[in-house]
């Protein structure tokens, strides 16, 4: 997940990011995130002992790292105890989050090829995938909600799918959910957040599905700003692509780091009051080539808040295994896979962009920063 998805638009966009820096506040992008809270991560290892689970708001985000995180590309264990690998008959195809006991997040376009649920496992409580530890676990998917308006009314909107799980996890230091944003969650403008996942390094060069878990810090940012990147479409054109309220924005402003394919649907995550939450799910940028000419565009949470609440509320946990039955062991119509293959993963989109648009933008933020010198 490093310098990922942009395609080469003679730098345009790479000059409207810079442009939109020097108009943000410098010292709020310096920042890696919140200062240290006050709140302490929750003790998981008594959670183990006891065999309990506390309330989800009590356990929702609440990691070890809730001070200042400074950069690097691989994450440390237990940094996302949320970070979920979706895999299609066996095979990663794209990140996830979890955002309960029995509960998983996730873009809906991952879930092309099959809705049935026995086709999915989930993998959790892994940062390198080749060396799972005692904590990590492979479940199966029991229920599939994809939204019901995904793609619907405009061109990626309601990238959203929830995956009920057979069974509850157990929490550990490795396995937490992240907390779920209510709708009227305000996002401190410019902060500093943060995506992780197991997809494409880079796409300029085939190279096989990294290993080890990527983080990357990404800068949120206005949608209003965002929508400079992409030409408004025209009245009744539903299939361009463009930002709407059911989306938000996030860049890292020196142009080298973005989400990739093979991190659609994984978290989007800010710190606030001394617990992560689950901003946003990946869902679509342009190609991960250096430099990132456009924002990293993500499936706004909080905007299907009800929805979350409404179906977890309208499905009963499933009844446990019964004793003799076999499991369900899906098989790939197309042979099988290993771990790193490249083919046919969820994807983020490549939207194509208006250059003489973009260029005129440019140009006016040239002439508002002149202005303001």
């Amino acid at each position: 997940m490093r310098g990922i998805r942009a395609q080469q638009y003679g730098g345009y966009g790479a000059s409207l990011l810079a442009a939109l820096l020097w108009l943000s506040l410098l010292p709020q992008h310096a920042q890696a995130a919140d200062p240290a809270s006050n709140t302490s991560a929750i003790n998981t290892s008594t959670t183990e002992t006891m065999g309990t689970t506390p309330p989800l708001s009590e356990i929702c985000g609440k990691t070890q790292f809730q001070g200042r995180i400074f950069g690097g590309e691989t994450a440390k264990p237990e940094r996302w105890p949320w970070q979920v690998s979706l895999r299609l008959y066996g095979r990663h195809i794209c990140g996830a989050v979890l955002i309960d006991k029995n509960w998983i997040a996730g873009a809906a376009h991952c879930f092309q090829r099959s809705h049935n649920p026995k086709d999915y496992q989930v993998r959790i409580g892994y940062t390198k995938m080749s060396s799972p530890t005692k904590y990590s676990r492979e479940m199966s998917v029991y229920k599939l909600i994809v939204h019901k308006d995904y793609d619907r009314f405009h061109r990626q909107g309601s990238d959203i799918v929830l995956m009920q799980l057979e069974s509850p996890v157990e929490y550990s230091s490795h396995i937490l959910p992240a907390c779920v944003p209510d709708k009227n969650i305000k996002l401190p403008k410019e902060k500093a957040c943060w995506a992780s996942g197991w997809g494409n390094l880079r796409e300029d060069v085939r190279l096989p599905l990294p290993d080890d878990l990527q983080e990357v810090k990404l800068i949120l940012m206005d949608n209003e700003d965002c929508k400079m990147f992409f030409p408004k479409p025209a009245p009744g054109n539903t299939r361009s692509y463009y930002i709407y309220d059911d989306m938000m924005c996030a860049a890292d402003y020196s142009m080298t780091k973005s989400i990739c394919s093979g991190d659609s649907g994984g978290p989007f995550v800010c710190l606030l009051e001394g617990s992560w939450y689950v901003v946003g799910l990946t869902s679509w940028s342009s190609s991960c080539e250096t430099p990132i000419t456009t924002p990293s565009v993500f499936a706004r949470v909080s905007y299907f808040d009800n929805w979350i609440k409404e179906h977890k509320l309208a499905s009963p946990d499933p009844k446990p295994w019964e004793p003799g039955r076999p499991p369900y062991n899906p098989n790939d119509p197309g042979g099988g896979y290993h771990w790193n293959n490249n083919k046919d993963k969820g994807t983020v989109i490549k939207p194509m962009m208006c250059m003489a648009l973009l260029s005129s933008w440019v140009l006016l933020l040239q002439m508002i920063l002149l202005r303001n010198l």
